[in-house]
């Protein structure tokens, strides 16, 4: 009997053996593919607006990297930044700790309709940029926000938020909506236990809230069909139905320039092809920035002058049809290590409560 196991085991050794030796031949007669590595000269990006709202305003510097950085965005840091007007008026902005952003005064520079106004970058190599002065345009008020109940028995249950204004008798007016989504949150910082399906938090050491905004959501509309007129139903966002708590969500209606309109267009044909058969095919979205010192450098971003209209909604999911879609809940033991953590103020969270809080 263990004969038999024994001339059993040698057999499928030697199978295993010849597989493998198959297996080594095979890659052997294969030449592995190397694509080439697409290599471009480094290249400024900038990002930033003025408005005729109180600031500070911001203004974030970076550089593409190689392709081999997988596209990752190396930050300008040590950079000297100034926003100036037709006016005379100017302020240098100040560089922020995590670098590559600077940020005005919040009693500096602000934009006045009907002046124009540019950006002035010198980078700590010495390397001057110049954005195309910009007018900054006056805008309509938001005459009206309000939501609707979308549901379908495939997607579920979601609320479009629509917007109603009125377009000036002037023709050439341009028109991008943004919005922000701010959400109270007693824990900055989660971790998942997969064992009892719950986060285990720690709690911030102060009133926090968590910011959502939808970078790809590109809304823009003109008056050149319909000026002079009401921009009615204007679509701005879709709240899910992931709780069935209010959701407060601030909007900002901005007067933008032909330019920035153009720009933002491009952006958005860019970021929505699916590459299908008869989408366009991909180009550079550059702007209105370019290099003073050599001229023939490729610049990417856009500053704009904006003017703005900001109102607020508080969506009522308390009647949505079927069942949210309800994340995992968070437990904070007490007490914890480190007891609290600090609600630092970003791009996704801030200890400063939005201007239409009331729950």
């Amino acid at each position: 009997m263990i004969k038999k196991n024994v001339a059993s085991n040698t057999l499928v050794m030697k199978q295993s053996i010849c597989l493998s030796m198959l297996v080594v031949g095979m890659m052997a007669c294969v030449t592995p593919y190397q694509p080439d590595t697409i290599s471009i000269a480094p290249s400024l990006v900038v990002e930033g607006q003025i408005s005729d709202q109180p600031g500070p305003y911001t203004v974030k510097l970076s550089h593409t990297a190689d392709y081999s950085y997988k596209s990752l965005n190396l930050l300008e840091t040590g950079a000297t930044v100034i926003i100036s007007d037709n006016r005379g008026n100017q302020e240098t902005l100040t560089e922020q700790l995590s670098g590559g952003t600077y940020q005005s005064r919040t009693t500096g520079i602000q934009g006045v309709p009907g002046r124009s106004y540019k950006l002035t970058i010198q980078t700590k190599a010495g390397i001057r940029y110049e954005s195309e002065p910009e007018i900054l345009p006056a805008v309509p008020p938001i005459d009206k926000l309000y939501y609707e109940s979308n549901y379908t028995t495939a997607e579920g249950q979601t609320w479009a938020v629509l917007l109603d204004t009125k377009d000036p008798d002037t023709l050439g007016n341009y028109y991008k909506w943004n919005w922000t989504h701010y959400e109270f949150t007693e824990a900055c910082q989660k971790t998942y236990v997969p064992t009892k399906s719950i986060y285990t938090g720690i709690a911030c050491c102060s009133d926090c809230w968590d910011v959502t905004r939808c970078y790809n959501c590109i809304s823009l509309n003109s008056d050149a069909n319909i000026n002079g007129k009401a921009i009615s139903r204007q679509p701005i966002a879709e709240v899910p139905f992931t709780s069935g708590s209010r959701y407060y969500i601030e909007i900002e209606q901005q007067g933008i320039s032909q330019g920035a309109y153009a720009f933002w267009k491009s952006v958005r044909q860019l970021t929505s092809n699916t590459g299908g058969l008869f989408d366009a095919a991909p180009s550079t979205v550059r702007g209105n920035i370019k290099c003073v010192t050599n001229p023939g450098e490729a610049v990417y971003g856009y500053f704009g002058a904006i003017g703005l209209s900001v109102g607020y909604l508080s969506v009522d999911r308390s009647t949505g049809r079927g069942q949210p879609m309800l994340d995992f809940p968070t437990e904070i033991p007490y007490p914890t290590n480190p007891p609290c953590i600090v609600c630092e103020n970003n791009l996704y969270r801030t200890p400063n409560k939005p201007r239409w809080w009331t729950y």
